[in-house]
């Protein structure tokens, strides 16, 4: 098994493979679609559009999220297809990573002629609803 680091590499070398291939332009789905499959193809477990259920303090469900890939059970994956990478985007992925106590995310912007990805990360002390 790959540690987060290792993984992270590969998704980020697949990512910019596909941003070399494919260009700026498409829609975030098809960024997605071309992510899941490579990663497919690498061995790797990828779930698309992952429910994401937000709790209240109390346990009271809120609402759902979905996000883009859940990779190997461990990482969140947040794909965009905009201008630059804006801070909306890297609270949505902070949202997502507290809402599902996942520690790793990485944000992959695929609309700019300059691929941007960049890694988050939060410590379990962070993500614990007390």
């Amino acid at each position: 098994m790959k540690t987060i680091n290792e993984l992270c590499d590969l998704i980020r070398e697949t990512a910019y493979d596909i941003h070399v291939y494919h260009g700026h332009g498409h829609l975030e789905k098809i960024y997605e679609n071309a992510l899941t499959h490579r990663l497919h193809q690498l061995g790797l477990k990828v779930i698309q559009q992952h429910p994401i259920q937000v709790l209240d303090k109390d346990g009271t469900p809120l609402g759902d999220y979905l996000a883009d890939l859940l990779i190997d059970d461990r990482l969140i994956v947040e794909i965009k297809a905009a201008k630059t990478i804006a801070d909306e985007h890297v609270a949505q992925l902070l949202g997502y990573l507290k809402s599902t106590r996942i520690e790793h995310g990485l944000l992959i912007n695929f609309g700019s002629y300059k691929f941007e990805i960049k890694k988050y990360a939060l410590s379990p002390k962070t993500a614990q609803i007390t």
